[in-house]
């Protein structure tokens, strides 16, 4: 799918939600509520107990009251609250293809975004770098949706990467479960237990994004490569193919890390590249956790 490279302005939000009308009407549609759907139940009354029903769900206090069982009923919770929790932090910037990271997670936050408009779920949004940029609190409508995709136009003002924040911020304002989705290229050690405490209370889906040059490390001689949120710069000599090794060995380790740590917490997760179509990704994402689910 060919979208734009960058979310630039109102208009440009206006053109990818044409633009995304296919994948998101015609084919995440239906699984995008079956897969989500269940997360949480809301009381719908106290009744009578009748032959059947499970003890479990006794209402202790009314049949005291009353002298006859009665048991509470609950319906499963229709409506969704689904956050994005985006990294905005310097590194995001980086982008050796036509697409950057930072524009790559506002895309596939925005085609997530209308998935969840479409479905009349209430939708938040949390900008972060080294600190909490912005907070939309998740509310319903299309308008609201708009706006909140809209927001992903947004100049931060911190450099660094601050996950750990980020994710304790949500839990203190977010106290009713919802579906998370952490979009980050995850430059942070020491995340562990914030992702651990945040899957325990959310449904947490991670999103890493990373560039080809992350991967690899071409020949080009002496560089100057800067640290994006640090501003700190280190001549390398890219001619050597020890000196490539070991910097392609330094962040396959950090990549193997977080694809372990999420894997050992049960977080799902969604990788993803700058180079690449990112509705393939996303769609066999929702076909693992349908697949998941009719077999749970």
């Amino acid at each position: 799918m060919q979208l734009p490279a960058e979310l630039e302005d109102a208009a440009s939000v206006r053109r990818l939600e044409i633009m995304t009308r296919r994948i998101v009407n015609d084919v995440m549609a239906g699984e995008y509520h079956s897969v989500f759907r269940g997360q949480g139940m809301d009381f719908s009354e106290v009744r009578e107990y009748q032959p059947g029903d499970d003890i479990r769900t006794i209402d202790w206090n009314v049949t005291a009251r009353t002298g006859v069982p009665h048991i509470k009923r609950y319906v499963e919770e229709r409506e969704l609250t689904v956050i994005f929790v985006v990294d905005v932090s310097g590194s995001t910037l980086f982008g050796s293809v036509a697409r950057r990271k930072r524009p790559l997670a506002a895309l596939v936050t925005a085609v997530l975004g209308f998935s969840a408009i479409r479905n009349n779920d209430r939708v938040g949004l949390m900008l972060f770098s080294d600190h909490v940029e912005k907070f939309i609190r998740p509310r319903k409508g299309r308008k609201h949706g708009m706006r909140v995709i809209t927001d992903l136009i947004h100049e931060p003002v911190g450099r660094g990467t601050n996950i750990v924040e980020a994710l304790d911020t949500l839990n203190r304002l977010q106290r009713r479960r919802a579906v998370v989705f952490l979009l980050s290229d995850f430059q942070q050690d020491d995340i562990h237990n914030a992702l651990s405490v945040t899957s325990r209370r959310h449904d947490l889906i991670a999103i890493s994004i990373t560039d080809p040059r992350e991967l690899t490390v071409p020949n080009v001689g002496l560089i100057d490569l800067e640290d994006a949120e640090t501003g700190e710069t280190l001549l390398v000599d890219t001619s050597s193919s020890r000196v490539r090794r070991r910097i392609e060995h330094a962040l396959g380790k950090r990549r193997d890390h977080v694809r372990r740590m999420l894997r050992s917490l049960k977080i799902d997760h969604i990788d993803l590249r700058t180079d690449r179509d990112f509705d393939k990704p996303l769609i066999d994402f929702f076909e693992r956790r349908t697949a998941r689910a009719s077999h749970g």
